[in-house]
Parts: C-alpha cells; structure tokens; sequence
C-alpha cells in the first residue's frame, strides 16, 4: 500500500523543559503552563532542538530532539522531517555534519546570575574533536530594573589576571573584570563563540544558537556542586570585549502596516523583529525554513497546499518549512515576533 504523506505545514514543537539552579517560574509571562510546582525552577525551555549525541560535550545537556505538537504531523521528530521530506522542507539550507538542523533555539528564564561561561572558540574546536561551536544571540523579552548581562573582558584584562580571581573564587574580582551591559526589554545582543560571557538573574531571553551544546564554566557565582571547566575555558576565551559590531549592524524599514527591524546576522542565522498591525494580511514570501518566535497577538497561516490553517499567539514558536512560498498569513491582533532565517541557505544575500 502507497502510504500518504500528508503536505507540509507551520509546525510547532513540543517546549523540551529544563530544570536549573539559576531558573524561576518567569516563562508564565509568555503563557506557558510549566510543569511541576515553584520547588522546580525552570530555567529552559527548548523550543526547537535536533541535537544528537555526536553534538553533546563539556557542560552540555544531552541530546534532544524537538517533537512536533500539531497537524497530521503530530508525533514526528524535527530529525524524521529532515529525511522524510528533504529539499521540500529545507530548500537549500544546509544541516550540519551530522545531518541534523542547524539551530537551538530556546527561552531561558534566568531567576539567577547563569554561570560566567565561554563557548569552543573556532581554534579550540578545531583541534578537540569534542568539543563544538557554539554562537548565539541573547533577544531580551523581559528584565527587572537593574538588569544586566555580561558580556566579554574589559580593555587590559589578561589571563593571569582571570585566573587568579577564579581560583581565589573572588566574585568581586571576577566582576570587575566582567564588562557589565545593563539592558531591557527590546534589547538584542550577539555572543560569538569565543566570548566570556553570563546573563544576569531577572532577565528572560529568548536564544538562537548554533546547535551545540559545549558550555565551559569558569565561574557559578558561589553556588556549589556544579563543575567548572577552568582549563578549557582559558583556552579558548577571547580577551578584551566582545567583537560584535559586524554583527549587530542594525536597520529598520517601516511601513503603513509592517515593520521590520534587523538585530542581528552572522553566518549561521539572522534575527528581524517584524511588527503587524491587526488585519493586515499577506503573502509568506520564504523559500527556506523560517523560524518565528511570537513574542505578541495572534494570527493565522493558511497554505496553498490542502494543508489546514494554523493559528499561532503570542508565546508560541513555528517553523515554517521552505515550501510554504503560496501560504498567507492574517492578523487579528497587532502582532510581534521575531523572525530567525538562513544567510546559508541564500548565501548570494549574506550581508
């Protein structure tokens, strides 16, 4: 018997949720229902994940597999898509070594300082087999008055000087070699692998990130029982703050209905925050996968394919497969959310 594939659609996924130390119960404020009682601090929630076991090393947290929640679909990995649908699904993005998507997109909810960390930087990873780059991007959603992350070393800082803060276990020291950004919500900053780095307690993310989960810890703040990966974090931090301006060249494009405003684009993902207004409708122009993580309203996509329509509100994240090109979306409400493509996937409009 021919078995049917039913045609493709916007997918959402199961949220993958994550117990921390430094986490809270803060993901309420996107509408989430999280599990169990305020005795379980989540700290992540991993909102599109197709990591295997290959990708997982040093202070990672194990392979996943986002599984879909909607449609004819439902039940189905983000993995078993890739191969079942192919180029339909992903046009011309390509996937990583291991045959697996190439983003991690998560909203963190840190209710605490996260540990002072470093990500593989591009010399490290290509001489450890282990261990896997790791660039993400920090969009804030929400943060308490004061709020800050941290984010690279300042201007003089040296190796000898972090190490001997660190073993000391000297939060002050420590901090005053931290570069402080204060920020709020609407705030995008971008972390190349490579950067020293922690997001402060009272803050809520949203997070795009290469799909690895390589973490060294340097620094936890005085929490215990957690290791730290001193040796491999010196090896690989880039000293000095945090080269970022080719990434975060910013623009905006406003409309009567419609704005777009680019955050962030670096080689693997670019971030826009597109703003509707209610009752606007039109075409879905993309020919790759496209992520949109609904940060306001509500809306529906209809596609031109026999699929049914999908309705989509604030707290959610799609994942709009690359032929959906004759889909239309409508608002009901004025609607935000941010919108994660491919520049590989178009690499004659990397810029």
């Amino acid at each position: 018997m021919t078995q049917i594939t039913p045609p493709l659609y916007p997918l959402r996924f199961e949220p993958i949720y994550k117990s921390k130390v430094w986490g809270g119960r803060n993901l309420t404020r996107i509408g989430r229902t999280l599990p169990g009682g305020d005795d379980n601090p989540i700290g992540e929630s991993w909102e599109l994940a197709d990591i295997g076991q290959s990708s997982v090393s040093g202070g990672g947290g194990g392979a996943e597999r986002s599984v879909v929640a909607n449609g004819p679909l439902k039940g189905q990995t983000l993995n078993d898509l890739i191969r079942h649908y192919g180029e339909q699904f992903l046009g011309r993005l390509p996937l990583t070594p291991g045959g697996e998507f190439p983003l991690l997109v998560k909203f963190l909810d840190a209710n605490e300082n996260l540990s002072v960390q470093v990500h593989p930087s591009p010399e490290y990873a290509a001489t450890h087999a282990d261990a896997h780059l790791k660039s993400e991007a920090w969009y804030i959603v929400h943060a308490e008055p004061g709020a800050a992350i941290y984010k690279g070393l300042k201007e003089g800082s040296t190796p000898e000087a972090l190490r001997k803060a660190l073993e000391a276990n000297d939060r002050q020291a420590v901090e005053d070699l931290l570069i402080r950004v204060p920020v709020k919500a609407g705030d995008c900053h971008y972390l190349p692998s490579g950067t020293c780095h922690a997001l402060g307690g009272g803050i809520l993310v949203a997070e795009v990130q290469t799909p690895s989960d390589t973490t060294f810890r340097v620094f936890d703040w005085g929490r215990t029982g957690r290791e730290l990966h001193i040796e491999q974090a010196m090896a690989c931090i880039e000293f000095g703050p945090a080269n970022v301006k080719r990434y975060e060249k910013r623009s905006h494009i406003a409309g009567v209905f419609t704005t777009v405003s680019r955050l962030v684009t670096c080689e693997f993902f670019r971030i826009e925050k597109i703003s509707m207004s209610q009752g606007y409708e039109q075409e879905i122009p993309y020919d790759q996968p496209t992520v949109w993580m609904v940060l306001k309203g509500k809306g529906t996509i209809t596609p031109n394919n026999g699929a049914d329509a999908v309705d989509f509100e604030a707290g959610q994240t799609l994942l709009l497969p690359a032929h959906l090109s004759d889909a239309r979306i409508k608002l009901h409400e004025d609607t935000v959310w941010l919108e994660v493509s491919f520049p590989q996937a178009q690499p004659e409009q990397i810029a």
